[in-house]
C-alpha cells in the first residue's frame, strides 16, 4: 500500500531490495498452513478498489481531472461496491491529488457504492467532508523507520495525531477505515514483526475504525509470512474487521489473497490494470490488478457483484490514457485471444 505522504527516491533503495527479501521465501515452516487450508471460502468477498487513489498517485505526470472521474464512473459501472476516489493531502507532497475537490464533486454516484478518501490529518478531514466525501481513511505503519522517514514522527506518534481526527469524524457519523503499511517487510527495517502489526491494528481499531487494511507496501509478502502476520492480527482485531492489501511485486498477491481468504478474510484491495508501481524496488509491479482478484475469485465461486467485462473495459481506458500496457495478467491474456 503506497499510502504515504513522501515518495522515497526508488534508486537509494532499490540495491539493496534484492538479496534483502530473497529471505522472505525462505521463511521457517507456519504450522498454521494445513490447519487454516481446510477453511471454507468466504461466499462473497467485497473488493475495494483503490486505483483511482493508490493507482494514479504515483503517476509523474498529472492526469486531467476529467479522466479520474471518467474513470470513477466506469468503476462505478463495473460493480465495485467501494471506490477510492482522492486523496486529501497537500499538493505539495503528492500533486497528482491537487484536483482532489474537483474529483469529488464531478464524479456521478451510484447508491449503494461507497467513495472513501485518504485523510492524514484534520485540515484534511474537514477539507474532504465539505467536498462531500461520507467515508475516510487514515493510515498507520507497522515499521518506525518508515513512519519518521516518511512522516517524520514514530508509529505511536503518529496515531495519535489521529485523534482529532476520529473525534470529529464519530460526531459527524462519517465512518472510518484505517490502513497499515509494511505489514510483512520494510524498506528500512527489512522484516516486520507480526506482533508489531496486531499492536498497530489494534490502535486503529480500538480508536474506531470500522475496519482495518493489511498492507503489503512493498510486496515481498509469502503465504507463510501472510498466515504468520494474519494469526498474530486476528487475536487483537476480529477477522470481520480485516481486510488485506496485497501488492505484486514478487509476484506473490494472487497466492497471498487466497491464502487471507482461507483463514477468513472477506475484504480485499486492489488496483484496476494493476495501477500503482512501488517506489522502493525497481521494476516493481505494485498493486495487485482488480481483473485478476476478480477473475480468481469468480472462479473459486466467490460472489462480488462485479461485472468482469466492464471493469476491463475501465482498464483498457486508463491504460490508453497513461499511454502503457495492462499489468492485469487477465488483460493480457484477453487481449491475445
Amino acid at each position: 500500500m503506497a499510502a504515504v505522504l513522501r515518495l522515497v527516491n526508488r534508486g537509494t533503495l532499490s540495491s539493496a531490495m534484492g538479496q534483502q527479501y530473497l529471505s522472505f521465501s525462505s521463511a521457517p515452516k507456519v504450522q498454521a498452513v494445513g490447519v487454516r487450508a481446510g477453511q471454507a471460502l468466504p461466499e462473497r468477498v467485497k473488493i475495494v478498489e483503490v486505483g483511482p487513489r493508490d493507482g494514479l498517485q504515483n503517476e509523474k505526470t498529472i492526469v486531467p481531472t476529467e479522466t479520474k472521474i471518467h474513470l470513477i464512473d466506469m468503476l462505478s459501472a463495473s460493480g465495485l461496491p467501494v471506490i477510492e476516489a482522492t486523496s486529501f493531502v497537500s499538493p505539495k507532497w503528492v500533486p497528482q491529488m491537487a484536483d482532489q475537490v474537483e474529483v469529488m464533486k464531478g464524479i456521478s454516484r451510484i447508491p449503494g457504492v461507497s467513495y472513501p478518501v485518504l485523510t492524514p490529518n484534520l485540515k484534511g478531514f474537514q477539507a474532504a467532508v465539505k467536498a462531500g466525501a461520507s467515508e475516510v481513511a487514515i493510515f498507520g505503519a507497522a515499521s518506525e523507520l518508515f513512519s519518521k522517514k516518511n512522516i517524520n514522527c514514530s508509529v505511536d506518534e503518529s496515531l495519535q495525531r489521529f485523534n482529532d481526527v476520529m473525534k470529529e469524524a464519530k460526531e459527524a457519523g462519517v465512518p472510518v477505515r484505517g490502513y497499515v503499511s509494511c505489514v510483512v517487510g520494510c524498506p528500512y527495517e527489512g522484516k516486520v514483526a507480526p506482533e508489531k502489526v496486531a499492536y498497530v491494528a489494534k490502535r486503529l481499531y480500538s480508536m474506531g475504525c470500522y475496519e482495518i487494511s493489511l498492507g503489503d507496501t512493498i510486496g515481498v509478502g509469502t503465504p507463510g509470512s501472510m498466515i504468520e502476520m494474519l494469526e498474530a492480527v486476528s487475536k487483537e482485531v476480529p477477522i470481520s474487521a480485516l481486510a488485506v492489501h496485497c501488492h505484486d511485486t514478487y509476484g506473490q498477491a494472487l497466492a497471498n489473497i487466497l491464502v487471507a481468504l482461507q483463514m477468513g478474510i472477506g475484504v480485499v484491495d486492489s488496483s484496476v490494470a494493476g495501477l500503482g508501481g512501488c517506489p522502493y524496488a525497481q521494476g516493481a509491479s505494485g498493486n495487485v490488478a482488480t481483473e485478476d482478484v476478480v477473475y480468481m475469485l469468480h472462479g473459486l465461486g466467490i460472489q462480488t457483484g462485479v461485472d468482469l467485462s466492464k471493469l476491463m473495459d475501465a482498464g483498457a481506458f486508463i491504460c490508453r490514457t497513461l499511454n502503457r500496457k495492462s499489468n492485469s495478467k487477465v488483460a493480457q491474456a484477453v487481449c491475445k485471444l
